[in-house]
């Protein structure tokens, strides 16, 4: 049985609103006024040159660095000094450009584990059924991501797409209201890219894993980010030089000097 997160969205409020959101590292402004929003049920991307400050945003999103100004809120609740573990807890999954899994447990192990960080205290913890319960959302999980193959083997025996996708369905255990994806595609062999962006895109829109959730996605494939969002920002040197659809983000022109020139 899944916990209520405890804050419930207003209607038409979006999941994830950053304002002026600022972070420098001495005389080094990383991330300069950044202003974005992401609504009930969207995939938003943020695309990028090296070094535009897309990383640094996401960690700040993420609660593992604290902006030196600007505000995050999630479903309308200020979380912009709240840690990892407090933002789990509030309806936020995550990935990271490095895997996270468990070599050693199996892939099945690895989803409840996962969703148990989710789930409280560590004495609750020891005295919950073996799976605490979670069981039957891991098993509906590795369905949706066709490895149930793979489920009873341990995560180190599989290959690195394979372990990239017990990564994604990882975060997605805790019925997120918002999954922040760091780019899901890095290492991942070019004919597995396609079968990620199907999937997320069933996550998205098929709510029988839970429900609607609203992804934020980093990604360098560009292939991949205009197939996949909704909507997409893009950052050069640590602002934001447009938020629009993929077909509008394509036409525009300062944002094709900006990679053409990069």
């Amino acid at each position: 049985m899944s916990q209520a997160h405890p804050h419930e969205r207003a209607a038409g409020q979006p999941v994830l609103k950053v304002t002026g959101l600022t972070k420098s590292y001495g005389a080094i402004q990383a991330v300069g006024g950044v202003s974005f929003q992401v609504q009930a049920g969207e995939i938003f991307g943020v695309i990028g040159p090296n070094g535009s400050g897309k990383t640094t945003l996401f960690n700040s999103m993420l609660g593992q660095i604290t902006p030196n100004q600007g505000k995050i809120e999630l479903n309308g609740e200020d979380v912009t000094s709240c840690g990892p573990l407090e933002l789990n807890r509030r309806g936020v999954g995550r990935t990271f450009q490095t895997l996270q899994v468990f070599g050693k447990m199996t892939v099945r192990d690895n989803l409840i584990v996962a969703a148990q960080e989710h789930q409280g205290s560590l004495f609750s913890r020891m005295f919950a059924p073996s799976d605490s319960g979670l069981g039957a959302r891991a098993d509906a999980l590795i369905d949706q991501f066709h490895i149930r193959h793979v489920a009873h083997k341990k995560a180190g025996e599989l290959s690195y797409g394979q372990q990239k996708l017990v990564d994604i369905a990882m975060a997605f255990m805790s019925e997120p209201d918002l999954v922040l994806l760091d780019e899901p595609c890095a290492g991942v062999n070019p004919s597995l890219v396609g079968g990620i962006s199907t999937l997320l895109k069933e996550l998205n829109r098929n709510p029988k894993i839970g429900k609607h959730s609203s992804f934020v996605v980093i990604e360098h494939n560009m292939d991949f980010v205009m197939d996949l969002c909704h909507r997409i920002m893009v950052m050069v040197e640590g602002k934001v030089m447009a938020i629009g659809t993929p077909d509008e983000i394509r036409g525009n022109k300062q944002v094709l000097d900006a990679y053409l020139g990069n």
